[in-house]
């Protein structure tokens, strides 16, 4: 690990001028996923801001039109436990409870979460080219051992997979991003807009400005519907997703009026596709309308080789998922 220096702010103010003021400086909260990067020189920041004392980034908030105001600074764990996520966000305490470990999701933090980068082995082993990690150098999994990597909305720069449940969920609930900008200036940026596909600059996860600060993420009131979370994975625990799919399915006598679907471990962001939605609406929840939804949702889908299977799988995985949302 590099030498860097370290801070404690006390303000949100406080913490984007800190950033701004030191070139390649980062905030850090848990550091459950930056600080595993600085050990291997992935991530060097010369200057870490801590935002752990910030008072009020570790709310969980109604807001007026009924939808809930999450503090960046809300650990994995309260946030599954919160009463009101519970009840009637059951797809987000579900796919917090599906990631990492306890001792993890203790320390983890709302905003981190959204931010933590792939776990791309290549992208994690810096002997190896990775245009993520050093542009322009190559991408190594393409050609190599692939089985965890994308088979939609990949380039050919890089074929890595974002790796947040939590993400997913928020993806299907339609949660909006608060952030500070170098300055003051504040904004809102929908989560469908936050994490980027690779394109030519896979080194760019997020929309985000340099400096730019996670305050908050805030949810709509929750939309009708048998709300699910789904991972398949390699063992039952401490384990990234092959494919998971957040439901939010609306079915009546047999028929489904109206459904979301988000999916992880296939596309370098939470994957939403509205014509795999579009697909549901109206129809009987018979095989046939779930797989027009997987037609959709796997449109131009192309594997690497050792992850061909995932294309199979999200059709079975989707299939259940729909089957068991509208039985209840």
């Amino acid at each position: 690990m590099k030498a860097f220096s370290y801070e404690r702010a006390a303000s949100t103010e406080a913490a984007v001028s800190a950033v701004a003021g030191h070139p390649g400086a980062r905030f850090i909260a848990g550091g459950t996923n930056l600080l595993d990067l600085m050990k291997i020189q992935v991530e060097a920041p010369e200057h870490l801001v801590d935002i752990n004392r910030i008072p009020g980034l570790d709310r969980v908030e109604p807001t007026p039109d009924g939808g809930l105001r999450i503090g960046t600074l809300v650990r994995n764990s309260d946030l599954a436990a919160d009463a009101t996520v519970r009840k009637r966000y059951p797809v987000l305490a579900r796919a917090l409870l599906a990631g990492a470990s306890a001792q993890l999701r203790n320390k983890a933090t709302t905003g981190g979460n959204l931010l933590q980068r792939t776990r791309c082995y290549y992208f994690y082993d810096p002997s190896k080219p990775c245009n993520k990690r050093q542009p322009g150098s190559g991408c190594a999994a393409i050609g190599g051992f692939n089985r965890i990597h994308a088979v939609v909305g990949a380039s050919d720069q890089c074929i890595a997979v974002h790796p947040s449940d939590m993400a997913v969920a928020m993806r299907a609930l339609d949660a909006q991003v608060e952030t500070v900008q170098p300055g003051g200036a504040r904004r809102v940026i929908p989560i469908a807009d936050f994490h980027r596909l690779p394109g030519d600059t896979p080194q760019q996860d997020t929309t985000l400005q340099p400096g730019e600060f996670i305050a908050a993420v805030t949810l709509p009131p929750p939309p009708p519907g048998v709300q699910l979370y789904r991972k398949v994975r390699d063992r039952a625990s401490y384990a990234f997703a092959l494919v998971s799919v957040a439901a939010i399915v609306d079915a009546q006598g047999g028929g489904i009026r109206g459904a979301r679907l988000a999916f992880g471990g296939l596309a370098h962001k939470p994957w939403r596709v509205p014509d795999a939605e579009s697909a549901l609406a109206g129809q009987p929840a018979q095989q046939r309308a779930f797989d027009a939804a997987a037609d959709a949702v796997l449109q131009g889908a192309r594997g690497q080789g050792h992850n061909d299977f995932k294309v199979p799988l999200t059709r079975r995985v989707l299939a259940g998922v729909l089957s068991e949302a509208t039985r209840a």
